[in-house]
């Protein structure tokens, strides 16, 4: 197939940068090449420039401008947010010198974050850094907020959950675990309440629940009023909504305690040293306007799932939003087309709360990487899981979660739909998708 032809499925690894994103960066390489901290007049251009993506970001987000700290991308932010926290408490801690106050810090988490979050938390914890439970998904990919009321303890700092998982596309109810917290803190015993610490009440000793999400594949589809999700940290980055590669951000909510890992200059309110990335700011300012004026959010009414799991209410996109709906329509045509003509095959997730782009497919007896291969031939892009795991031997970590067995995760292909995406598109994938499938088992040892 030429490259004209070529089908591009794995959107959510990343995703083309707008002709108008481009086009707004290009004088930032050239004309406007001062240095945003530079005082003269080719360093405020670009502060402005830089000052003014902060402002259309912070609109999108319901936040201070000072709420906004730029960075690399995801992984950064999520390690901002997870270390900067943990190393700001033990800094805290010893300039109070009340040993009875150095109890080791507790996170909750889940077992199918992205990696930037949970191997984070996995060394911290290895180095002694601190304790933390990792709560296992429902078998739909589907997290109980009442499991994270359960594992909360006295010593318990942050609470890390995904929005909408990189590799299934569950949907989260970040909101009404928020909300959980919030309640947690205003119980202990309180001090003060403002808008600084989320409405929340802090502790005699200062220390409460805060809370994170990582919302990079969220920031295209979902919500992301960090008030209406009640969340103290947020992760969003560039590439995934159309806008340049290495540049993020993390918002924390002011009050926050964040201790900065990158050290040197005065930059992002102290909070991350080095000279900004005006050129990659600016195109994340305009993929953020691009994105307000396509689309509007609201929240999905409340729903009682199987087996008692609550099914809160969560902020799908509006149900007439044209872009949306016709993506979810392709998305549910390939999932359908696929179970249909391909014995053996499951979706994994929920089908109900799920991104309108993700369609996560196993393959029994059939190799996913071979599937891969095989679709790369015909010109079809797609992957096996994220694209930061990629090339990796080990089964897929958030399938394991929902208790798939390795070779049932080995059997699994993300297909993730975008913009570009057409119909013919997804009827040559399924065209060509079934024979590949029935090749590869004919030469399974499995078969």
């Amino acid at each position: 197939m030429s490259e004209a032809n070529a089908i591009y499925l794995d959107y959510a690894a990343t995703t083309p940068a707008d002709s108008e994103v481009v086009k707004a960066m290009i004088p930032y390489f050239t004309d406007v090449f001062g240095n945003a901290s530079s005082v003269h007049s080719y360093g405020r251009q670009a502060r402005a420039a830089v000052d003014q993506s902060r402002e259309t970001i912070a609109k999108f987000l319901n936040c201070q401008t000072t709420e906004i700290i730029f960075t690399s991308g995801g992984s950064e932010s999520d390690n901002l947010a997870i270390r900067g926290l943990i190393k700001s408490q033990k800094s805290n801690l010893k300039n109070q010198n009340d040993k009875s106050k150095l109890k080791i810090p507790h996170i909750i988490t889940t077992q199918f974050e992205h990696h930037a979050v949970l191997n984070t938390i996995k060394e911290l914890e290895k180095e002694g850094e601190i304790e933390a439970t990792y709560i296992q998904p429902s078998k739909d990919g589907l997290v109980d907020p009442e499991s994270i009321k359960k594992a909360i303890k006295e010593n318990t700092i942050l609470v890390s959950i995904i929005y909408v998982n990189n590799e299934i596309g569950t949907v989260q109810p970040i909101r009404e675990i928020g909300k959980l917290i919030q309640r947690i803190n205003v119980n202990r015993q309180p001090s003060t309440v403002n808008r600084e610490n989320n409405g929340q009440r802090t502790t005699d000793n200062g220390q409460r629940i805060f809370f994170h999400t990582d919302a990079v594949q969220a920031a295209e589809y979902f919500k992301m009023d960090v008030d209406f999700l009640h969340v103290d940290m947020l992760t969003m980055t560039a590439h995934k909504i159309y806008g340049p590669k290495g540049v993020g951000l993390l918002y924390i909510r002011k009050g926050t305690p964040i201790s900065r890992l990158i050290t040197g200059g005065e930059q992002e309110y102290r909070k991350r040293a080095g000279t900004e990335n005006t050129a990659g700011i600016v195109g994340f300012g305009k993929a953020v306007e691009l994105l307000c004026h396509s689309e509007q959010r609201e929240e999905s009414p409340v729903n009682t799932g199987k087996k008692g799991l609550k099914q809160v209410q969560r902020s799908f996109t509006d149900v007439q939003d044209d872009e949306t709906n016709g993506i979810k329509h392709l998305r549910d045509k390939l999932i359908d087309g696929i179970l249909k003509s391909v014995p053996d095959s499951f979706l994994n997730g929920s089908r109900e709360f799920r991104s309108p782009a993700n369609a996560n497919i196993s393959f029994m007896n059939a190799e996913g990487e071979s599937i891969l291969l095989n679709l790369d031939m015909e010109g079809i892009a797609a992957s096996t899981g994220s694209a930061c795991t990629s090339g990796a031997l080990e089964p897929s970590h958030v399938l394991l979660s929902l208790g798939l067995k390795p070779e049932q995760c080995h059997g699994s292909i993300r297909f993730t739909l975008g913009r570009q995406t057409t119909e013919a598109e997804i009827d040559q994938v399924l065209k060509v998708l079934s024979p590949i499938v029935d090749k590869l088992r004919m030469m399974s040892p499995f078969k």
